[in-house]
């Protein structure tokens, strides 16, 4: 009896151990699987964030970027590099560059001492930018770029070089044309823009040769419109005619963009980079282009004639100032152009217009008074000598008769002008 139940003490016991094993095991395993489960956390937690969604403003910019991007690879190859040679001993330009020497005074005692010459400075060379107008082969540049030019030669982006010729000049609008020998489907012909709808904020891109680093892009917007530039071409009185409705831009524009596209960021052409002001030779945050209205009017002329007539009135004026008003006795509000000179024998002069005949003390100048002043031409109000050119430039033609309407000792008066083509400078 004693044996059985030490018999089943034992029984009991080997039970409880091998219940005590089993808890043990599953104990070591409850024990790993949280340490499993770290293991796999802290493995998760070193992959790489995720980018942070763009915001509107970076999704605008990347937008704009592109629409640059875009812009330029689309119109690059149709912008070209014009270099030029004049030859010293053919330019006008060159002549007036070179340096000029005194004679020297012959000292007694002395051997007579020769009387030097200016250097002989050689061929000069230019440059310049232009872009494929058509697919027959036609270059649009600054007149100013290829004047008195012996050479003129044409780069395109892939580096080939082709003469180019002469086809049409027209200083009074800084325009030219060139003609090149070149396959019409390696030519990428620009498209022109509407410049008449511009307004000062749009966003504008200038492609070009600064310095002759080919294809440079600027960008910037249009700070002004209805400016004014004086051109190559001069009246018979020595004054130089006038290019108006001309682009401002901020833009950056150096020596070289001459002659290159300004665009819109469609990546129409809306003008012809001309001109900076500037008193360092560099750009100062102003530069200037003949609108694409004038490239429109003037190029297909040179192309079919080499030349151009624009309709002259023949006078020189400026726009009423308060201090002319004053001075002449006019309305306070009078507006308008004040004919300073009538050229002779010109149209304004068979018309019977009548120029400043005396002169007045203004600011310490002496400045001319007591001509017409012109209030409308064909009724449109001409506040500023701007409205008038503008009128003249863009909205007649070689012999048409136009109607003015002037002041003339503070009285109305109507004449009329039968337009002649500008002379020949």
């Amino acid at each position: 009896m004693k044996n059985r139940s030490l018999y089943q003490i034992l029984i009991v016991l080997l039970l409880m151990v091998s219940l005590s094993s089993c808890a043990g095991i599953a104990g070591q395993e409850l024990a790993i699987m949280p340490d499993s489960n770290s293991s796999t956390s802290s493995v998760q937690d070193e992959q790489p964030a995720s980018p942070a969604p763009l915001t509107n403003t970076t999704k605008t910019l990347i937008s704009e970027e592109q629409t640059l991007v875009d812009l330029y690879e689309r119109v690059s190859p149709s912008v070209v590099h014009v270099q030029v040679v004049i030859n010293a001993d053919n330019s006008t330009a060159s002549s007036d560059q070179s340096p000029t020497l005194p004679n020297l005074p012959q000292l007694p005692g002395f051997p007579d001492l020769p009387n030097l010459q200016p250097f002989d400075q050689g061929p000069q060379q230019g440059l310049g930018s232009g872009f494929v107008y058509d697919k027959e082969g036609h270059i649009i540049t600054n007149n100013h770029v290829i004047a008195d030019a012996d050479k003129i030669t044409v780069i395109f982006p892939d580096n080939t070089e082709v003469d180019a010729t002469l086809v049409g000049a027209d200083p009074d609008s800084d325009l030219a044309v060139l003609q090149v020998d070149v396959p019409a489907d390696q030519l990428q012909p620009v498209t022109l823009g509407d410049s008449d709808s511009l307004k000062v904020g749009q966003f504008l891109v200038a492609i070009g040769n600064p310095f002759g680093l080919d294809g440079s892009m600027s960008t910037g917007i249009v700070s002004g419109l209805g400016r004014q530039l004086p051109s190559s071409a001069q009246t018979p009185t020595g004054q130089s005619f006038t290019i108006p409705n001309i682009i401002q831009t901020d833009a950056a524009i150096n020596p070289g963009n001459s002659g290159g596209p300004l665009l819109n960021l469609q990546g129409e052409v809306i003008g012809v980079n001309t001109a900076i002001a500037t008193q360092s030779g560099t750009f100062s945050g102003i530069g200037y282009a003949v609108p694409s209205a004038t490239v429109e009017q003037v190029v297909p002329e040179l192309i079919r004639n080499g030349r151009i007539e624009h309709p002259w009135l023949g006078i020189s004026g400026t726009t009423l100032t308060r201090s002319l008003v004053e001075a002449m006795n006019l309305n306070a509000d009078q507006r308008g152009v004040l004919v300073a000179t009538v050229v002779a024998d010109g149209p304004a002069d068979k018309a019977g217009l009548h120029g400043s005949d005396t002169t007045t003390t203004i600011d310490g100048q002496d400045v001319p008074i007591g001509g017409d002043v012109i209030t409308k031409i064909d009724n449109v109000t001409v506040t500023e000598f701007d409205d008038l050119l503008s009128y003249i430039v863009d909205d007649t033609k070689v012999g048409q008769t136009v109607t003015l309407q002037v002041l003339r000792d503070n009285k109305p008066l109507e004449i009329t002008v039968k337009l002649e083509a500008r002379p020949a400078s």
